[in-house]
């Protein structure tokens, strides 16, 4: 309140000498016409103005950087402030305010209802409470690296446990790929072959068919045969296909594959429990 003071009798005494500069500078004539009263005001008002500005201006950054510095203080204890605008105006206690001043310019002798106010015992660096508030926050600021360092962990185990899960779907479907080109190889093959036979028939028939009528039925009934043959081939090759995909699940490979994935499931399943325990708790 007494730097404040000073600073606003300082404005004061700043606005007090412009218009002793208007007086002595301007003001020397008996007589002046209404446009020259006009221009001396508007000339002292630009000024008065101007020094009014510069002390609001002046008055708020002060008070910002008073505020500045208890919020650093505050922030170093961990301290929650609550402020409430609504109170700066505040009638009776801007009135408390004003007496407090006007008390105070009596000199730091006077006796008055402020002198016997209570004051608050200031904090001291070296203290006991700082000693416990600093053991608090050193506590709390291992149990989160803790916290942490556990969450880095279990997040490091679903990451692998994802890992070997894709790692084993990939080698099924390696493995089931394999075996289906094994598949369509041998059918082709066979299919191959049926169709080298069935041309070789037509050949024959062809050379054949202009001898005997009997030897013409023979070889229409061969191809007939042929084609029969061709047919129960296809369903036996149709019927080998699906016993090879039922011997396939029945394979050790196959059923190791699935038991390691039902495992990764059940491990990742876990490891996300445990995973949204301590994120809930962080």
């Amino acid at each position: 309140m007494r730097f404040a003071q000073s600073k606003r009798l300082l404005r004061l005494k700043s606005v007090a000498s412009c218009f002793q500069d208007v007086r002595e500078s301007r003001l020397v004539e008996d007589t002046y016409t209404a446009e020259e009263v006009a221009e001396l005001l508007s000339g002292l008002q630009a000024v008065v103005q101007s020094e009014l500005e510069l002390e609001l201006i002046n008055s708020a950054h002060t008070n910002v950087l008073l505020l500045q510095q208890l919020f650093s203080q505050a922030q170093h204890w961990h301290l929650r402030l609550h402020t409430d605008i609504s109170e700066l105006e505040n009638r009776q206690l801007l009135e408390q305010v004003a007496e407090l001043e006007k008390s105070q310019e009596l000199g730091p002798s006077a006796k008055g209802p402020q002198a016997n106010k209570p004051r608050l015992v200031p904090l001291s660096d070296g203290g006991s409470s700082s000693d416990l508030l600093h053991s608090q926050i050193t506590r709390l600021q291992e149990e989160n690296d803790k916290l942490r360092s556990r969450l880095r962990t279990l997040e490091g185990q679903a990451t692998a446990a994802l890992d070997d899960k894709r790692s084993a779907e990939q080698a099924l479907k390696d493995l089931k790929i394999q075996l289906q080109a094994q598949q369509n190889s041998q059918a082709s093959q066979e299919v191959t072959h049926l169709e080298d036979t069935v041309a070789n028939l037509k050949l024959e028939f062809q050379k054949t068919l202009g001898d005997h009528t009997s030897s013409e039925k023979n070889l229409e009934e061969n191809l007939t045969k042929t084609k029969h043959e061709l047919l129960r081939v296809n369903e036996q090759l149709a019927m080998a296909e699906k016993e090879l995909e039922k011997k396939f699940q029945e394979t050790g490979a196959y059923r190791n594959m699935k038991d390691i994935l039902t495992r990764k499931n059940e491990q990742i399943k876990v490891l996300r429990r445990k995973l949204s325990k301590y994120e809930a708790e962080d």
